[in-house]
């Protein structure tokens, strides 16, 4: 009883790291950190994370050495995706709106259309 206790709070515990780790990736800091964290924290207990977090850690190096390779238009382009995809995730969830609100600004194309 106390080792399915014990797994059950590391496979939640796992579980929330990871998912935020995956909220993080796009944004500037440790997303891919904090998502391998979070299966080092599974990996304690199930042989099938560990087995995730190296297939992981291949793919994300492989990503990067592939990134490093190429030339400055594609590292570019890479850098706008990503950049587009943080710009739009906090429209989403309102953030400019927010942001719109404090300010005094009366500018309706701020605010998300989730939070009509």
């Amino acid at each position: 009883m106390k080792r399915q206790l014990r797994r059950g709070f590391i496979g939640l515990a796992g579980g929330i790291v990871i998912v935020l780790g995956i909220i993080m990736i796009p944004y500037p800091g440790p997303g891919w950190v904090v998502v391998f964290a979070g299966l080092g924290i599974l990996a304690t207990e199930f042989a099938w994370a560990k087995r995730l977090l190296d297939f992981a850690k291949s793919k994300y190096d492989a990503w990067t050495a592939w990134v490093g390779r190429q030339n400055f238009v594609v590292k570019a382009l890479v850098w706008l995706l990503t950049a587009l995809i943080v710009v739009l995730t906090i429209w989403l969830v309102n953030g400019y709106g927010v942001l719109a609100d404090i300010l005094k600004l009366h500018w309706q194309w701020l605010q998300s259309p989730l939070f009509h």
